[in-house]
């Protein structure tokens, strides 16, 4: 390698925070043996071009890394980032100093005002930058319900108006999983489509604290508090994240603190609301509660419907309304636990060439969740039978006779039968104290009209399947 071959400074400070990813993602004598011997040379927008230790070492990453570390560098570098391999001696010498002097002149002439994700560039005033939001994670395809509303609707506020509402901060804040970044990432989308020009960034707290880190290494702190002070709507993902780190701590109140006071929106998330936040500066959680706290909890059955639904839709999934009732009632946790089972249905449903039933539904799901498993009882039945036949529980169980109701008791008393060890006097006294030969007539009765009405088949059916 030439000895003017050295990476830019600004791209330095970005393979730092590449190497703080790959050593959350490898074990230390890992890190150690295989990635703290590459020493980074250039980068010209497109190629990254580092130096390894020879050929071997080369096939071993490729081999062993290269699905870890090619994420990583795109994420860091950007999405057509290519990596390239220097290996010493492997070129003349005359090339190695061309390719050095043409790295120089483009280390003078580069324009920093396009770079993708210029988070510490010293001396620059005006830049443009990725916003860091996911194109999917829209209002459009958010599914609302009485577990997210109040956020919902106070994000599609701020997004006709950001700064301008009593919601700044808006904090929201539940357990993982709930749609915290959905709808952070939707305002800054809708934010966006509004106003091309609005300056959006998205940042989790674990990337803010590594790029602070990076900038007080490099003595650039002024730089990095100058960018984060020319946003007009600054995300921030899991604030608890930022509990003890009172460095880090320090700067976010500078920076909040000038943002607010120019009337830019500020959106907060996290895994609790601010009064339970600990190890984070009072003054700082005063500042949390100035706007709106609003918390997403575990979604409703409803909601959950509508989320399969829209999932399915959007996945080209063909699904029975059974499999998603099946799903919504034994998914009690989040909507991550939600797309897993979508996913792991569509793997099976591809992958073995089968159709989507609630069997293989139910053999599914045994891996992802513990499947509910309802004790089927007397009392279930009668009132799975009222509300499908939709007759009220008291005349049920009363004496009136009319056809209908004679017909739907007899199919209550059917049912408890096939699906209880109840004795038949127990279940005749359950459904208004008819005597055991009043059952035993129903038990006869029904079979032959499940044979020859199909109204009264598809009635006992529809109970069925409730009951399962």
């Amino acid at each position: 390698m030439a000895s003017g071959e050295i990476l830019d400074e600004r791209y330095a400070a970005i393979w730092q925070n590449c190497l703080t990813l790959i050593k959350d993602q490898t074990s230390d004598d890992e890190f150690v043996k295989w990635f703290k011997p590459i020493v980074p040379l250039s980068f010209d927008g497109e190629t990254l071009r580092i130096r390894v230790p020879d050929q071997a070492y080369v096939r071993y990453i490729e081999q062993n890394y290269i699905s870890m570390l090619r994420p990583i560098i795109r994420e860091e570098f950007g999405v057509k980032t290519k990596l390239h391999y220097a290996i010493p001696n492997a070129m003349p010498q005359q090339h190695q100093r061309q390719h050095a002097n043409q790295e120089t002149l483009y280390n003078q002439t580069a324009d920093t005002s396009t770079i993708k994700n210029p988070f510490i560039i010293p001396g620059i005033k005006r830049v443009t930058f990725d916003s860091q939001l996911n194109p999917e994670l829209t209002f459009a395809n958010h599914i609302e319900g009485d577990c997210n509303r109040l956020a919902r609707s106070a994000g599609i506020s701020i997004s006709v108006a950001p700064g301008k509402t009593s919601f700044n901060p808006l904090f929201i804040y539940g357990n993982s999983g709930l749609g915290k970044t959905h709808i952070a990432q939707a305002i800054g989308l809708a934010i966006k489509e509004r106003d091309p020009d609005c300056k959006v960034l998205y940042v989790s707290s674990n990337r803010f604290q590594n790029q602070f880190q990076t900038a007080a290494w490099r003595g650039e702190l002024n730089d990095f508090i100058q960018f984060y002070q020319m946003i007009d709507v600054l995300i921030i993902d899991d604030i608890q994240e930022l509990a003890g780190k009172q460095g880090t701590q320090n700067i976010f109140f500078n920076i909040f603190s000038h943002l607010r006071l120019l009337g830019k929106q500020l959106i907060l998330t996290s895994d609790r609301p601010p009064v339970e936040l600990t190890d984070i500066e009072e003054r700082l959680i005063t500042r949390f509660k100035w706007g709106l706290s609003a918390q997403l909890t575990p979604p409703d059955l409803a909601t959950k419907v509508g989320i399969l639904r829209h999932k399915c839709l959007r996945m080209g999934l063909e699904m029975g309304d059974d499999v998603i009732q099946f799903l919504a009632q034994n998914i009690k946790a989040n909507v991550r636990e939600i797309e897993g089972a979508l996913t792991s249905l569509e793997a099976h449903s591809s992958l073995l060439g089968k159709r989507i039933t609630l069997d293989l539904a139910r053999s599914v799901m045994r891996d992802i969740v513990k499947i509910e498993t309802r004790e089927i009882t007397v009392d279930s039945i009668i009132e799975l039978t009222c509300s499908t036949l939709k007759i009220d529980r008291g005349v049920l169980l009363s004496s009136k006779r009319t056809r209908e109701v004679a017909q739907a008791r007899q199919i209550a008393m059917y049912l408890c039968k096939q699906h209880t060890k109840t004795p038949l006097s127990g279940i005749g006294m359950a459904l208004g104290g008819k005597n055991h030969a009043t059952v035993l007539h129903a038990c006869k009765t029904i079979p032959n009209l499940i044979e020859t009405d199909k109204i009264i088949r598809q009635q006992v059916e529809e109970i069925e399947r409730q009951l399962r």
